[in-house]
């Protein structure tokens, strides 16, 4: 069950992070980072980070063009996050059945927020005619107001009543819909990978073909390479535990001190390298160019 403090700081939070998005700028309205506040108001910050980080690379292809409006990737985090650990939801069904749907919804909630700024704004604008300036300053933080309320409303009657209905919704998928549960765990698994397709659409892939394909080997093959040597350390453990008498997990720290998957981290510095090197050979690009162009010019002249 949410209590109610959680609410009123989670209620607090999506006025706050709409804010950070349109004003401030601090990253603190990003959907990883409403994971990770949400998780913590909640109590399972493991659960929030997941979530919260499957929401971010579900979203990151997904950009606005002028006054446009996009799914609220942050709320519905929030709310999939809250629910997920209060009803004992799976994160990834969570995320299915109520982060996306919960962030498309607030679509609405977000014109909402504009049309109330719209007349915010002329009010502003009649404002500096006059040269009112208490009312200006009065007007213009009302339009924060509007775009907070716009995320604050929301999430406080989801939070607030609909704890019943998710817990109604999470008992049939673990029940009489399994089969639905299951979709769901699926479907919101390969959401991070609707992000990546979105993203490369926009991408210059094929003129950089040749480092999307070295990027997906290397990632491959360091995966599969770690895991192996994650599964001979485990056997290498195993035995050496049968002879010394130690338990499989004693054995494990000591012969291997408890191994940690780095392939990512590997596959990022393997990314940075790539980019610092194509930095290099390409900074003095303008430069050489202009020389070239000058030369011609004198030559032109001789």
């Amino acid at each position: 069950m949410i209590q109610w403090w959680q609410i009123l700081l989670l209620t607090l939070y999506a006025g706050f992070q709409i804010m950070d998005e349109l004003h401030w700028y601090s990253s603190a309205g990003s959907a990883v980072f409403s994971g990770f506040i949400t998780g913590l108001i909640m109590g399972d910050m493991a659960t929030g980070l997941f979530i919260g980080g499957s929401m971010q690379l579900t979203i990151l292809g997904v950009g606005t063009f002028g006054g446009a409006s996009r799914i609220d990737a942050n709320s519905g985090t929030l709310i999939a996050t809250a629910f997920a650990v209060s009803a004992g939801m799976d994160p990834e069904q969570a995320l299915a059945a109520l982060g996306v749907p919960v962030a498309a919804i607030l679509v609405y909630t977000d014109i909402l927020g504009r049309m109330a700024n719209t007349f915010w704004g002329h009010a502003c604008d009649a404002d500096v005619e006059k040269m009112n300036w208490n009312a200006y300053n009065i007007h213009y933080w009302m339009g924060a107001v509007s775009w907070c309320l716009s995320r604050m409303i929301p999430v406080f009657l989801a939070l607030a009543f609909g704890q019943p209905l998710v817990e109604a919704i999470t008992t049939a998928l673990n029940g009489d819909l399994a089969w639905l549960g299951t979709g769901l765990t699926v479907a919101g698994g390969m959401l991070p990978a609707v992000g990546f397709a979105i993203l490369l659409r926009y991408l210059p892939v094929k003129k950089h073909i040749a480092y999307l394909i070295l990027g997906f080997v290397i990632a491959a093959l360091l995966g599969t390479a770690f895991t192996s040597i994650a599964t001979v350390g485990g056997d290498a453990a195993t035995i050496a535990g049968a002879l010394n008498g130690l338990l499989p997990e004693d054995a494990a720290v000591a012969v291997g001190g408890g191994y940690k998957n780095l392939s990512m981290l590997t596959v990022a510095l393997i990314g940075f390298a790539l980019a610092y090197i194509y930095y290099q050979q390409h900074q003095n690009a303008p430069v050489a160019a202009v020389s070239a162009g000058a030369e011609g010019d004198d030559d032109d002249e001789l």
